[in-house]
């Protein structure tokens, strides 16, 4: 499942959590933002227990987009503990995704 996130969430939500959260800055007018959305379903499926996959609208929540740094669409930042620790920018394949993220993500539970 993919969180929803807004301004007023943000700090809650993805700097106050426990466990690493994958931000997906996305908007519904941006074709490779679209693309995106049904890996991150599967990473959030595969991932569950290890890390969050959130998605924020930037044309709707301009604050946090703005605070991040945030220049074009798709971008995905990796928060952990608060922090960005990576950041992915544009539609890439979930091999990708995944090799820029997995260092920071907790040891699997078995």
């Amino acid at each position: 499942m993919i969180v929803t996130v807004t301004d007023a969430t943000f700090d809650e939500l993805v700097l106050r959590a426990e466990l690493p959260v994958l931000l997906d800055f996305t908007a519904e007018w941006c074709p490779p933002c679209r693309m995106i959305t049904p890996v991150l379903r599967e990473i959030a499926v595969e991932q569950a227990g290890r890390l969050v996959v959130a998605q924020i609208d930037a044309d709707t929540n301009p604050e946090t987009m703005r605070a991040s740094g945030v220049l074009g669409l798709p971008t995905m930042n990796l928060y952990r503990g608060g922090v960005v620790v990576a950041q992915v920018v544009g539609a890439r394949p979930k091999a990708a995704l995944m090799k820029a993220v997995e260092a920071h993500l907790p040891a699997a539970v078995r």
